[in-house]
Protein backbone atom coordinates (compact mmCIF):
# COMPACT_ATOMS: atom_id res chain seq x y z
CA UNK A 1 0.00 0.00 0.00
CA UNK A 2 2.57 2.56 0.94
CA UNK A 3 4.56 1.71 -2.21
CA UNK A 4 1.38 2.32 -4.21
CA UNK A 5 1.14 5.73 -2.59
CA UNK A 6 4.97 6.96 -2.97
CA UNK A 7 4.58 5.71 -6.66
CA UNK A 8 1.21 7.79 -7.36
CA UNK A 9 2.79 10.73 -5.54
CA UNK A 10 6.26 10.02 -7.67
CA UNK A 11 3.70 10.06 -11.01
CA UNK A 12 1.80 13.42 -9.93
CA UNK A 13 5.02 15.40 -9.05
CA UNK A 14 5.84 14.22 -12.75
CA UNK A 15 3.23 15.58 -14.07
CA UNK A 16 3.37 18.96 -12.73
CA UNK A 17 6.91 19.18 -13.82
CA UNK A 18 5.88 18.13 -17.59
CA UNK A 19 3.09 21.23 -17.08
CA UNK A 20 4.90 23.52 -16.02
CA UNK A 21 7.74 23.08 -18.07
CA UNK A 22 7.06 25.95 -21.03
CA UNK A 23 10.29 25.43 -23.26
CA UNK A 24 12.10 22.55 -25.30
CA UNK A 25 16.19 22.61 -25.93
CA UNK A 26 16.11 21.22 -29.80
CA UNK A 27 18.44 19.26 -31.96
CA UNK A 28 20.89 18.86 -28.96
CA UNK A 29 24.71 17.54 -30.06
CA UNK A 30 27.04 16.76 -26.73
CA UNK A 31 30.81 16.62 -28.96
CA UNK A 32 32.73 18.69 -31.32
CA UNK A 33 35.77 18.18 -33.13
CA UNK A 34 37.21 21.85 -34.16
CA UNK A 35 40.95 22.35 -36.20
CA UNK A 36 42.92 25.62 -35.41
CA UNK A 37 41.96 28.67 -36.52
CA UNK A 38 37.98 28.23 -36.90
CA UNK A 39 35.02 29.93 -35.04
CA UNK A 40 33.29 26.70 -33.99
CA UNK A 41 29.54 27.82 -33.59
CA UNK A 42 27.39 25.52 -31.03
CA UNK A 43 23.49 26.36 -31.62
CA UNK A 44 21.28 27.01 -28.68
CA UNK A 45 17.96 26.36 -30.13
CA UNK A 46 14.37 26.76 -27.60
CA UNK A 47 11.64 25.81 -28.34
CA UNK A 48 8.61 28.03 -26.39
CA UNK A 49 5.91 25.33 -25.88
CA UNK A 50 3.36 27.59 -24.08
CA UNK A 51 0.33 29.52 -25.07
CA UNK A 52 2.16 32.52 -24.11
CA UNK A 53 5.38 34.75 -24.34
CA UNK A 54 8.09 33.97 -21.84
CA UNK A 55 11.83 35.31 -21.31
CA UNK A 56 14.08 32.79 -21.01
CA UNK A 57 17.73 33.34 -19.32
CA UNK A 58 20.16 31.49 -21.55
CA UNK A 59 23.59 30.86 -19.53
CA UNK A 60 27.24 29.27 -19.77
CA UNK A 61 27.02 28.21 -16.37
CA UNK A 62 30.26 26.32 -16.21
CA UNK A 63 33.26 26.08 -18.89
CA UNK A 64 36.97 27.29 -19.27
CA UNK A 65 38.70 28.52 -22.51
CA UNK A 66 42.53 28.55 -23.34
CA UNK A 67 44.91 31.69 -23.35
CA UNK A 68 44.37 31.77 -27.56
CA UNK A 69 40.79 31.28 -27.58
CA UNK A 70 37.71 33.04 -26.83
CA UNK A 71 34.21 32.39 -26.63
CA UNK A 72 30.71 34.41 -26.47
CA UNK A 73 27.23 34.29 -27.58
CA UNK A 74 25.83 35.45 -30.66
CA UNK A 75 22.34 36.05 -32.36
CA UNK A 76 22.91 36.00 -36.22
CA UNK A 77 26.04 38.41 -36.77
CA UNK A 78 25.50 40.32 -33.40
CA UNK A 79 27.75 39.05 -31.00
CA UNK A 80 28.29 39.90 -26.88
CA UNK A 81 31.71 40.81 -25.74
CA UNK A 82 33.50 37.70 -24.49
CA UNK A 83 33.07 37.47 -20.89
CA UNK A 84 29.03 38.74 -21.13
CA UNK A 85 28.18 34.48 -19.60
CA UNK A 86 24.02 35.33 -19.73
CA UNK A 87 21.40 37.43 -21.09
CA UNK A 88 17.73 36.65 -21.34
CA UNK A 89 15.65 36.15 -24.53
CA UNK A 90 11.83 36.61 -25.45
CA UNK A 91 10.22 33.97 -27.18
CA UNK A 92 6.85 33.56 -28.20
CA UNK A 93 4.12 31.31 -28.22
CA UNK A 94 5.57 28.23 -30.54
CA UNK A 95 8.59 29.92 -31.65
CA UNK A 96 11.61 27.99 -31.72
CA UNK A 97 15.09 30.63 -31.40
CA UNK A 98 17.26 29.40 -34.35
CA UNK A 99 20.32 32.37 -34.66
CA UNK A 100 21.47 31.66 -31.31
CA UNK A 101 24.96 30.77 -31.23
CA UNK A 102 27.66 30.28 -28.33
CA UNK A 103 30.58 30.81 -30.68
CA UNK A 104 34.49 29.53 -29.83
CA UNK A 105 37.31 31.09 -31.49
CA UNK A 106 39.11 27.83 -31.11
CA UNK A 107 42.50 29.04 -31.38
CA UNK A 108 46.03 27.56 -33.15
CA UNK A 109 47.07 25.07 -30.22
CA UNK A 110 45.48 21.24 -29.17
CA UNK A 111 42.35 21.82 -26.58
CA UNK A 112 40.04 19.91 -25.13
CA UNK A 113 37.16 22.32 -23.75
CA UNK A 114 34.03 21.36 -21.42
CA UNK A 115 30.77 24.00 -21.06
CA UNK A 116 27.55 23.49 -19.53
CA UNK A 117 24.39 26.06 -20.20
CA UNK A 118 21.83 26.66 -18.58
CA UNK A 119 18.30 27.59 -19.75
CA UNK A 120 15.50 28.43 -17.59
CA UNK A 121 12.24 30.78 -17.46
CA UNK A 122 13.04 34.21 -16.22
CA UNK A 123 12.91 34.12 -12.40
CA UNK A 124 12.13 30.32 -12.41
CA UNK A 125 15.35 28.38 -12.43
CA UNK A 126 13.81 25.43 -10.56
CA UNK A 127 12.43 24.87 -14.69
CA UNK A 128 15.54 25.07 -16.08
CA UNK A 129 17.63 22.20 -18.70
CA UNK A 130 20.79 22.15 -18.38
CA UNK A 131 23.62 20.82 -21.22
CA UNK A 132 26.98 19.71 -21.26
CA UNK A 133 28.98 20.03 -24.09
CA UNK A 134 32.56 18.94 -25.25
CA UNK A 135 35.04 20.32 -27.85
CA UNK A 136 38.13 18.66 -29.51
CA UNK A 137 40.20 21.11 -31.25
CA UNK A 138 43.72 19.43 -32.85
CA UNK A 139 45.16 20.28 -35.75
CA UNK A 140 43.63 19.19 -39.36
CA UNK A 141 46.04 17.81 -41.98
CA UNK A 142 45.73 18.80 -45.30
CA UNK A 143 43.39 17.26 -47.61
CA UNK A 144 44.84 14.96 -50.47
CA UNK A 145 46.59 16.93 -53.28
CA UNK A 146 43.92 17.60 -56.12
CA UNK A 147 45.84 19.14 -58.72
CA UNK A 148 49.65 19.36 -59.44
CA UNK A 149 51.84 20.59 -62.37
CA UNK A 150 55.81 21.88 -62.83
CA UNK A 151 54.01 25.15 -61.19
CA UNK A 152 51.54 24.47 -58.88
CA UNK A 153 50.23 22.17 -56.44
CA UNK A 154 47.14 22.19 -54.30
CA UNK A 155 45.19 20.57 -52.12
CA UNK A 156 41.42 19.44 -51.02
CA UNK A 157 39.92 22.24 -48.92
CA UNK A 158 39.17 21.41 -45.65
CA UNK A 159 37.25 21.07 -43.71
CA UNK A 160 34.14 20.07 -45.98
CA UNK A 161 31.60 20.53 -44.62
CA UNK A 162 32.27 24.22 -43.94
CA UNK A 163 30.67 25.94 -41.66
CA UNK A 164 32.65 29.18 -41.36
CA UNK A 165 36.18 28.88 -42.51
CA UNK A 166 37.55 26.29 -44.61
CA UNK A 167 41.33 26.13 -46.27
CA UNK A 168 43.07 24.85 -49.08
CA UNK A 169 46.82 24.36 -48.79
CA UNK A 170 49.25 25.18 -52.37
CA UNK A 171 52.42 25.75 -53.47
CA UNK A 172 53.19 27.90 -56.24
CA UNK A 173 56.78 28.00 -57.88
CA UNK A 174 56.03 29.74 -60.77
CA UNK A 175 55.41 33.55 -59.52
CA UNK A 176 54.89 35.01 -62.70
CA UNK A 177 51.59 32.52 -63.02
CA UNK A 178 48.17 34.37 -61.69
CA UNK A 179 46.45 31.55 -59.54
CA UNK A 180 42.85 32.08 -57.77
CA UNK A 181 40.03 29.90 -56.38
CA UNK A 182 36.48 31.11 -57.15
CA UNK A 183 33.29 29.88 -55.38
CA UNK A 184 29.83 29.44 -57.65
CA UNK A 185 26.80 28.75 -56.24
CA UNK A 186 25.02 25.97 -57.68
CA UNK A 187 23.54 28.35 -60.36
CA UNK A 188 27.16 28.68 -61.33
CA UNK A 189 27.02 32.29 -60.17
CA UNK A 190 30.31 33.42 -58.44
CA UNK A 191 29.74 34.34 -54.62
CA UNK A 192 34.02 34.21 -53.61
CA UNK A 193 37.25 34.85 -54.92
CA UNK A 194 40.71 34.08 -53.54
CA UNK A 195 44.15 35.25 -54.94
CA UNK A 196 46.77 32.31 -54.57
CA UNK A 197 49.94 34.56 -53.72
CA UNK A 198 53.23 32.75 -54.58
CA UNK A 199 54.73 34.22 -51.10
CA UNK A 200 52.02 32.05 -49.08
CA UNK A 201 50.81 28.27 -48.79
CA UNK A 202 47.72 28.12 -47.41
CA UNK A 203 44.67 30.45 -48.45
CA UNK A 204 41.82 31.14 -45.88
CA UNK A 205 38.02 30.65 -47.52
CA UNK A 206 35.27 32.57 -46.15
CA UNK A 207 31.41 31.18 -45.78
CA UNK A 208 30.07 33.45 -42.49
CA UNK A 209 27.69 34.92 -45.01
CA UNK A 210 26.81 31.72 -47.74
CA UNK A 211 23.57 29.64 -47.13
CA UNK A 212 23.89 26.36 -46.37
CA UNK A 213 24.21 24.28 -49.62
CA UNK A 214 25.96 22.67 -52.03
CA UNK A 215 28.74 24.89 -53.93
CA UNK A 216 31.81 24.74 -56.04
CA UNK A 217 35.63 25.88 -56.09
CA UNK A 218 37.12 26.11 -59.26
CA UNK A 219 40.84 26.87 -59.14
CA UNK A 220 41.98 29.11 -61.95
CA UNK A 221 45.31 29.46 -63.79
CA UNK A 222 46.24 33.24 -65.70
CA UNK A 223 42.23 32.84 -65.87
CA UNK A 224 42.05 29.06 -67.34
CA UNK A 225 39.67 26.86 -64.93
CA UNK A 226 42.24 23.64 -63.92
CA UNK A 227 40.05 22.42 -61.49
CA UNK A 228 36.44 22.17 -60.01
CA UNK A 229 35.50 20.42 -56.76
CA UNK A 230 32.40 20.74 -54.70
CA UNK A 231 32.23 21.79 -50.98
CA UNK A 232 29.05 21.97 -48.79
CA UNK A 233 28.21 24.55 -46.62
CA UNK A 234 26.28 23.30 -42.88
CA UNK A 235 25.32 25.82 -40.31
Amino acid sequence: MTKRILLSFFLLVLGLVARAQTFDWVDRQDSYQAGYGQNLKIPIRIRNTSDKPHFYIIRKAQGEIGLNQKAYFCIDDECLEPGLDQFSKRIEPGETLTNLYFTVETGLSNANNTFRFEVFPRGNPALGMEHTVSIAVEEKPAKSLVFQSRDISIHDIYPNPIADLAYIDYRLTNETLKAKVVIHNILGSPVGSYDLPANESKVKIQADELASGVYFYTVYLDNIGVLTRKLVVRK
